[in-house]
């Protein structure tokens, strides 16, 4: 079991808001200096056009950092997924991250137990496991009929309980029921506050540790460091209205505080929380 950090742990930073938007290898080296051993590129559709010497680089500047490397993307389709599986392999990656859903394509939980039942061979002969996201366009049910569905050791769940809320799931639902069946956490904590006025709420990420995610019970369900699963750092930070420079900085604290906040162990220290 390992800790580390995803590209969504710098979203404003590589974003279009960005004047220099940092690069996969900044990201890398400042992974490395807070101390994370992974790196998840996740949802980074750059790296779709990276050539096989691009990607060399990227997987011997890992190397030389000490670091591990996790892909993400989105999308059961046969052809993608094969697209990433050949990437993990000049990456040297045995975990990729998908979602059930994309933008042009919504499939039902039989369509998706045939796409990955085709797809997932050439993962189980590569040592590749999939892992398929919690989040609210799938119910959790659903997500879990295609897992069970497929029946595949090379088949799981990445565990982020924070974004089923929006479909009205509880975390700790989610968590209790996806445990078995989790290859691969993402750990952002979260709240709602009350909007101006009292008219409504604004659900958000806050710093780990200071919201609803109930982070002892989630790793006393799941067992990640019994069963070997990394704990990837990410975290919604809204926009701050002092503009890019404050939204960067705030984002590199909140990153700082999570990962030293896992790598100590400090949140495993504190009673749990009900919800």
């Amino acid at each position: 079991m390992a800790y580390g950090i995803s590209t969504y742990a710098y979203f404003w930073r590589i974003s279009e808001r960005a004047p220099k938007p940092l690069s996969l290898l900044d990201m890398l080296v400042d992974t490395k200096e807070l101390g994370g051993e992974v790196f998840q590129i996740c949802d980074y559709p750059e790296i779709e056009s990276y050539d096989a010497a691009r990607l060399a680089d990227v997987r011997d500047a890992a190397r030389d950092l000490g670091l591990r490397l996790e892909l993400g993307t989105r999308g059961v389709r046969p052809a993608h997924l094969a697209k990433y599986l050949d990437m993990a392999g000049q990456l040297d990656v045995t975990l990729v991250r998908s979602m059930m859903n994309t933008a042009d394509h919504r499939p039902s939980v039989d369509e998706a137990v045939t796409l990955l039942r085709e797809a997932l061979p050439g993962y189980a002969a590569a040592g590749v496991t999939l892992g398929l996201e919690t989040y609210e366009q799938v119910s959790t049910d659903d997500l879990l009929a295609v897992v069970k569905g497929v029946d595949d050791p090379h088949l799981g769940v990445v565990l982020d309980p924070g974004n089923s809320v929006a479909r009205l799931e509880r975390p700790a639902d989610v968590v209790a029921a996806t445990a078995p069946y989790v290859v691969n956490i993402h750990v952002k904590d979260f709240a709602f506050t009350r909007r101006d006025g009292w008219v409504g709420f604004t659900y958000a990420g806050c710093p780990l540790g200071t919201g609803l995610l109930d982070y002892p019970a989630m790793v006393a369900a799941v067992r990640p460091d019994e069963r070997g699963l990394n704990q990837i750092v990410e975290h919604w930070l809204p926009w701050q209205d002092e503009g890019f420079d404050a939204t960067a900085r705030l984002e590199h604290q909140w990153t700082h505080h999570s990962i030293t906040t896992l790598v100590s162990n400090t949140l495993l220290n504190t009673p749990l929380r009900s919800e």
